[in-house]
């Protein structure tokens, strides 16, 4: 995917000037550094200290370690799966092959390869993600935990290989700050595993290629910083592992400086990265989890060095915990909004750990739960270790004293029936920055679940980058189960991670009783003159949902969109569909009235244009059943759709 000189035009409306400025100024450094590139200061007396503490890997619950050991034996034996592609190469990894298209990424100035355009260069989430180091994170840990060699060799190897094929500003993995700042978080964290190994200090502290190649990752940061429009959840994976190695590896003359930076603009980026109510501002949830697991991460390091960390920082991550577990259904799963490419910021787990409990498990060991927190009954690696070196703290501050149902800043209300039926409805801003780069077009869109499965769903993201028509469907309105007027999103796209005018929501109703009749209602300007407001009511006795659909304005044509998960098998007759699926080996059923005033029919797997599908994670997709209504709105009456969970 190469962009157009109308794609930087459009891009560059969306600056200010201190940002045009802040990228000038970085084009001029790319451009010296290519003939005169910063030259690594010798060191020497490294030592590593940031040590786990005595006893720590004996608190790791015996069934996440056997998890954890049965994947590290999966990567021993080459075998590993990213984005649906699964592959059996990683015993000895090309660093720049993709295996999805069967493509090298050139060689050359890292500023001059073109990591957009497929056709040059392949997936380029399928080169970046292996060489995270995410995967030599697991192997370190199983090493800590059995004491088998085998698994740090293996290890050291791997991390020699990368070295050697990536020499500093030469490739496709210098071009992107998020990749180096998780990098970099990983080497910390292999360092730390592998400390009882005899090879350790050699491979690291005592290697000079190892030294040369975290100083040049730290300089990198330094320079580059993810500005403006794009400070998103980047710039806090850039300044999370910037501060993590310049912690734990303070070998070098600019650490004390690169740490005390990184840890300003870490404090800020929470900050402004994060509504006051404890939600992500992005509003896609993947990347709430992919912060605060950046964020513990990073206080971790710093308790473990003794570097104060300013009370605001921790505050975020507790507000971000308490959100989290407000906003998960029955089985705890979050929502499936916006944008989501399976990003995480630490990983020392095996196949089959919940991400978001082991989430609330730590935010259980460092804050503490509240009562109406979720349980959770899963184990996981990654608790016992972060909770060894972050310093419990008493919060200073008023917690939630009851799960909150609505979030006026986010504009996310979650209505819940009687132990089973949650449903999110969408009534807040279209995203964050002026690009609001991971937003979907889904204003006023509700998901709904029974006993934690999609029944009306989200449909996810599944791309990217390189697949330009499914990047948009994922994206669209006609994507998510919400009102397209006149065939147009509500919002209008400049690109696969820009907007150029974003639809205005807001709420007028929220009352998320999980008793009686829970109300919202909610309307949004995108399709200026015309409103959308949509009211949507769950009455927990009946078990039944209730949405009504208005347009105000003059008469326009109208598609509604309902987006079944894929367990759920649709018979349509006329304007009823019949829904069924299995839980647990139990039959369930529900009916989905729709609106009479509407043409009904529906869609599965249709791919001119793209329609009837889920991604349940990024890079895969499978057929599900879309149910779309066409006609016209003249203002005269609503549209009702009705779920019965009682047919």
């Amino acid at each position: 995917m190469t962009m157009s000189v109308g794609w930087y035009l459009r891009r560059l409306s969306r600056m200010g000037p201190r940002e045009v400025g802040g990228r000038v100024a970085d084009a001029v450094r790319r451009r010296r550094w290519r003939s005169a590139p910063p030259e690594y200061p010798s060191v020497t007396g490294a030592r590593f200290t940031a040590v786990l503490p005595a006893g720590t890997i004996g608190a790791v619950p015996p069934d996440a370690a056997k998890r954890l050991v049965a994947e590290a034996d999966r990567l021993m034996a080459g075998h590993a799966a990213y984005f649906g592609v699964d592959r059996d190469d990683m015993a000895d990894p090309d660093w720049w092959y993709d295996p999805k298209t069967g493509r090298r990424a050139p060689e050359g100035y890292a500023f001059d390869v073109p990591y957009r355009d497929e056709d040059a260069v392949g997936d380029i989430k399928q080169i970046w993600e292996p060489s995270r180091h995410q995967y030599l994170t697991q192997l370190a840990a199983a090493y800590a935990i059995t004491g088998d060699e085998r698994y740090a060799e293996r290890v050291a190897e791997h991390l020699r290989s990368w070295w050697t094929a990536n020499a500093p500003l030469r490739g496709v993995h210098w071009t992107s700050g998020i990749e180096l700042g998780i990098r970099l978080l990983s080497w910390v964290w292999i360092r730390r595993l592998l400390d009882g190994w005899p090879g350790a200090a050699g491979l690291f502290e005592g290697n000079p290629v190892a030294r040369n190649q975290i100083w040049h990752h730290q300089r990198w940061l330094a320079a580059f910083p993810s500005r403006g429009s794009s400070a998103n959840n980047h710039v806090i994976a850039e300044a999370a592992g910037q501060f993590a190695a310049a912690c734990a590896f303070d070998w070098f003359p600019g650490s004390r400086r690169w740490r005390a930076d990184a840890l300003k603009s870490l404090e800020r980026q929470l900050r402004s990265n994060t509504f006051g109510s404890g939600l992500n501002r992005e509003l896609a949830t993947e990347y709430h989890g992919l912060v605060l697991e950046l964020g513990l991460a990073a206080v971790a390091e710093a308790d473990a060095a003794g570097v104060p960390v300013p009370a605001t920082v921790r505050l975020v991550l507790l507000r971000m915990t308490d959100a989290l577990a407000a906003v998960v259904d029955n089985r705890l799963r979050p929502p499936r909004q916006g944008d989501a490419d399976d990003g995480h910021g630490l990983v020392v787990d095996g196949a089959g750990t919940d991400r978001w409990g082991s989430l609330l498990a730590t935010g259980d060991a460092v804050f503490g739960r509240l009562a109406w927190w979720p349980a959770v009954t899963g184990t996981d690696v990654r608790t016992p270790l972060l909770a060894a070196l972050i310093t419990p703290t008493e919060p200073s501050v008023t917690r939630p004293p009851s799960r909150p149902g609505h979030f006026a800043d986010a504009g996310l209300t979650i209505l819940r029936g009687p132990g089973e039926i949650w449903c999110r409805c969408d009534g807040g801003p279209h995203g964050f920055l002026s690009i609001a780069a991971h937003a979907h077009a889904d204003a006023l869109s509700v998901e709904v679940r029974h006993d934690g499965v999609d029944v009306l769903a989200d449909p996810g993201t599944y791309c990217y980058h390189g697949q330009p028509e499914w990047r948009r469907y994922f994206r669209s309105t006609l994507g998510h189960n919400t009102l397209q007027l006149d065939g147009a999103d509500q919002s209008v796209s400049g690109g696969p991670f820009l907007w150029t005018r974003h639809a205005r929501s807001r709420v007028l109703v929220a009352e998320p009783s999980d008793e009686g009749v829970a109300r919202w209602c909610a309307e949004h300007d995108g399709y200026q003159p015309s409103v959308h407001r949509r009211r949507v009511e769950l009455t927990a006795a009946a078990e039944e949902l209730r949405v009504v659909d208005e347009v105000r304005g003059p008469r326009r044509e109208v598609r509604l969109a309902f987006h079944l998960g894929p367990a759920i098998a649709a018979d349509l007759v006329d304007n009823r569909a019949q829904l069924t699926w299995t839980r647990d080996g139990e039959d369930r059923s529900a009916v989905l009235d729709l609106p009479e005033e509407l043409s009904w029919r529906a869609h599965r797997g249709a791919t001119e244009p793209p329609l009837g599908w889920y991604s349940a994670g990024f890079g895969r997709k499978e057929p599900t059943t879309t149910l779309v209504g066409t006609g016209f709105a003249d203002g005269a009456r609503g549209f009702t759709t009705v779920l019965r969970f009682r047919g």
